[in-house]
């Protein structure tokens, strides 16, 4: 099996890179640090393939269609690839960034796997979204509605599966906090590390499940979380 994972030079991505490794996975991976990617090789010489890729560039469409004849196909994509950050006194660049990776590079991203698993007769099409897309968080406006952007986008696009009889599968990953780079700063709750996380990862993929939180703690978090009404909600003083 040959898996294909964006955004795999550290954190999730790469720890779900280590562990498809270990199963056996043949698996391409890619992020902008080329370097990082190439001590990452060592581990697998043989299993493993790189290449260099920004999901915000236009490029990377090129780059992605390089790792996939690198590996010699992919059955499985993994957009692994975020940005986050609180900003509450709203700096447009921050917004606009945080858009233009997790909607304009997603959008890049999964519509190019779509295509490619549409022209090859099928496969399975992954993404790290989260739960911050459940409700908009005034502490973060941008990742939140962009996580809840991945959410709607990846349901219509099971929805056109359907509609064309493709035989795509999707899984839409929604973690809770996780130990990154993205909440390095500020005191988190239920605060989980990237391993256990890519286990609970692994075994969705395994499954095929379409929807997957983690965890168990969150899957309760989010259920209460959405009966909330939204006059109430929108009086919360959520911060960190």
């Amino acid at each position: 099996m040959k898996a294909i994972i964006i955004g795999a030079t550290s954190g999730i991505g790469q720890e779900v890179a280590r562990l498809l490794v270990k199963q056996g996975w043949h698996i391409g991976v890619s992020g902008r640090r080329e370097e990082a990617l190439r001590d990452f090789q060592r581990i697998a010489p043989r299993q493993i393939e790189i290449q260099p890729l920004d999901i915000t560039r236009e490029d990377a469409l090129l780059h992605l269609q390089t790792l996939i004849e690198k590996l010699g196909g992919m059955d499985l994509f993994l957009l692994s690839s975020g940005i986050g950050s609180q900003n509450p006194t709203l700096q447009p660049e921050v917004e606009i960034n945080t858009a233009r990776t997790n909607v304009e590079g997603f959008i890049r991203m999964t519509t190019a796997a779509f295509n490619y698993f549409k022209a090859k007769g099928g496969g399975h099409i992954a993404v790290i979204s989260s739960i911050a897309g459940t409700k908009g968080l005034g502490i973060a406006p941008a990742y939140s509605a962009t996580k809840r952007f991945q959410n709607t986008y990846i349901d219509a696009l099971a929805q056109l599966t359907h509609m064309e009889h493709l035989n795509i599968r999707f899984t839409d990953i929604r973690p809770g906090f996780v130990a990154t780079d993205l909440l390095k700063n500020g005191n988190y709750p239920m605060l989980m590390q990237t391993d256990r996380v890519a286990r609970y990862i692994v075994k969705a993929l395994d499954r095929k499940k379409r929807i997957t939180i983690i965890d168990g703690r969150y899957r309760t978090l989010v259920f209460f979380w959405r009966l909330i009404p939204r006059w109430l909600w929108e009086r919360f003083p959520i911060k960190n």
